[in-house]
C-alpha cells in the first residue's frame, strides 16, 4: 500500500466512525422520543437496529487491525488507529445503552409514564451534546476541548440525582407504581452512562493527541 492510499485509508476510518457515532446519536435522541411518546413500535425498531451498530464497530476494529498488521504504523498514526478501537467500543455502548431504553419503553408497554418526562429530555439532550462535540474534538484533534466536555459529567449526573430522588419520592407516597418508576431510574440511569462513555472517548481524543493516558472527571455511580 503506497503512502497515500495509507492515509486514505485512515481518512476513510474517521468517517466511518463518525457514521457510527450519528447512528448511536441517532439511537439515544430516538430513544427518549419513543419513551416520552409512548411509542412502542419505534423502541422495536431502535432494538433491531442496534444490530447494524454492533456491526459497524467489528467492520472498523478488523479494518484498523489490517492497518496495523500490514503497515506497521508508528507514532500518531498508531494512536490514531489504537483510539479508534478504543472509541468504537464506546460507541457501540452508547447504541448499547440507547437499545435499554427501548427496551425499558417496550416493558412499560402501553402505560402511561408516572411521571411527564422534564428532566430525562434534557439529560439526554445535554449527553448527546457532549458526543456530537466530542467527535468533532477528534476529527479536530482538539485535546482540549475533549477535556473541558469531561467536566460536563457532572452536569448529567446533577440531573440523574434529581431523577431519582423525585421517583423514589414518588414510590414512597405511592407503592404501587414502584415497579414503573424503577423502570424510568433505569433509563435515566443508561443516559447517565452514555455520558460516562463519552467521557472514555474524550479521553481517548487527549491520548491520540498528546501520547498521554489520562483519566478524567471520575463517574461516582
Amino acid at each position: 500500500m503506497t503512502r497515500e492510499a495509507y492515509h486514505k485509508a485512515l481518512k476513510e476510518l474517521q468517517d466511518e466512525v463518525l457514521q457510527m457515532a450519528s447512528m448511536v446519536g441517532t439511537a439515544i435522541k430516538e430513544s427518549i422520543d419513543a419513551l416520552k411518546n409512548r411509542d412502542i413500535e419505534k423502541s422495536k425498531v431502535i432494538v433491531k437496529n442496534d444490530m447494524q451498530v454492533n456491526k459497524k464497530r467489528f467492520d472498523i476494529e478488523e479494518k484498523c487491525i489490517r492497518l496495523i498488521a500490514t503497515q506497521q504504523p508508528m507514532a500518531i498514526d498508531l494512536r490514531t488507529l489504537a483510539s479508534i478501537i478504543n472509541v468504537i467500543t464506546d460507541l457501540e455502548r452508547i447504541g448499547d445503552h440507547a437499545e435499554g431504553i427501548a427496551k425499558i419503553s417496550i416493558s412499560i408497554g402501553q402505560e402511561p409514564l408516572v411521571k411527564p418526562l422534564i428532566d430525562m429530555p434534557k439529560m439526554a439532550d445535554k449527553a448527546l451534546s457532549m458526543l456530537q462535540r466530542c467527535m468533532k474534538a477528534f476529527v479536530d484533534r482538539d485535546a482540549v476541548t475533549a477535556k473541558n466536555i469531561c467536566n460536563e459529567d457532572d452536569e448529567v449526573d446533577a440531573l440523574y440525582d434529581k431523577i431519582y430522588s423525585d421517583l423514589v419520592h414518588l414510590m414512597i407516597e405511592n407503592p404501587k407504581i414502584i415497579k414503573d418508576a424503577t423502570y424510568l431510574i433505569w433509563a435515566a440511569h443508561n443516559i447517565e452512562r452514555i455520558a460516562d462513555r463519552v467521557t472514555n472517548i474524550a479521553e481517548r481524543v487527549v491520548y491520540m493527541v498528546t501520547g498521554k493516558m489520562e483519566e478524567m472527571n471520575v463517574s461516582k455511580y
